[in-house]
């Protein structure tokens, strides 16, 4: 009896992590197989034969190492400048005392809410204004622009539950505001950093809409631009396409994999913190 309902417990939680994982099987077998195998003889299953040559075209006869390179230089340092610049205003409006805080708070919230379509005309006139037209800052620019007001809520909500007393101690003991920020603050909030490197690297590595407005340049693309290429105008290789979304998932899965321990975590983070 024990067994069966073990089992039925168990059976919910067998189908969720069926539904979870079959979509990166399915991408993975589908880089494997040519258009005939993908659409016709065997949509679901395993390659029948597997066409490791889709993952070799890909990497050599289209442009993919250089949208590669791109989009890891655009993500790093958009996410990068994004972390310590929300860290910063996180800790000026969370821990200091100063007239108009909380106003700059909530103007710096609102941005979360303003759709992109919305900037999406001003914006392409500054980077042409600016000469940003076809660089890295075209995209690193309005990146970080657009991560600051979600990444600071979440460090203002991490930062604004850690007991004063940490900071009254490190006063008395001669801290100075820069030494509490990066000595104490800082290593507290270690697990909501790795949630918004995540969450902000992954933002930043699909982006699209941006990218193909205010890149032209053949050799700025990022990689969901090149995908473009895959398609043509009588037939499209879809192994190929399938290999190439393959190679932009890894740097994703690598990432999540350093900082999953850091991301768990922090969903416990505020009750630690208190405690």
């Amino acid at each position: 009896m024990q067994r069966v309902k073990s089992f039925l417990i168990q059976v919910p939680l067998w189908l969720y992590f069926i539904i979870s994982v079959y979509p990166l099987f399915w991408m993975i077998s589908y880089s494997l197989k040519d258009n005939n195998e993908i659409f016709v003889t065997n949509p679901f299953g395993l390659p029948t034969q597997f066409r490791y040559e889709n993952y070799i075209n890909a990497w050599t006869q289209f442009n993919l190492p250089q949208y590669f390179m791109n989009s890891v230089v655009v993500s790093t340092v958009a996410t990068l400048f994004i972390v310590i610049l929300a860290l910063m205003f996180s800790f000026a409006i969370a821990r200091l005392r100063w007239r108009f805080r909380e106003a700059v708070r909530l103007y710096m919230l609102v941005g979360m809410f303003m759709p992109l379509q919305v900037i999406m005309i001003p914006l392409a006139i500054l980077v042409k204004d600016f000469h940003l037209a076809n660089t890295y800052g075209a995209l690193i620019i309005p990146y970080i622009v657009i991560g600051l007001p979600f990444s600071s809520l979440i460090f203002y909500g991490f930062m604004r539950d850690i007991p004063s007393e940490i900071e009254e101690a490190a006063c008395m003991d001669g801290a100075s505001v820069y030494r509490l920020f990066t000595k104490i603050i800082v290593p507290v909030v270690v697990p909501a950093i790795a949630t918004v490197v995540i969450f902000q690297f992954l933002n930043n590595w699909n982006e699209f809409m941006l990218a193909n407005i205010l890149i032209s340049d053949e050799s700025m693309k990022t990689l969901p631009l090149g995908l473009l290429f895959f398609q043509g105008q009588y037939s499209t290789d879809w192994g190929g396409m399938g290999a190439v979304m393959t190679i932009a998932s890894l740097p994703m899965v690598i990432i999540y994999l350093f900082f999953s321990e850091q991301v768990e975590r922090a969903m416990t983070m505020g009750s630690a913190v208190k405690g």
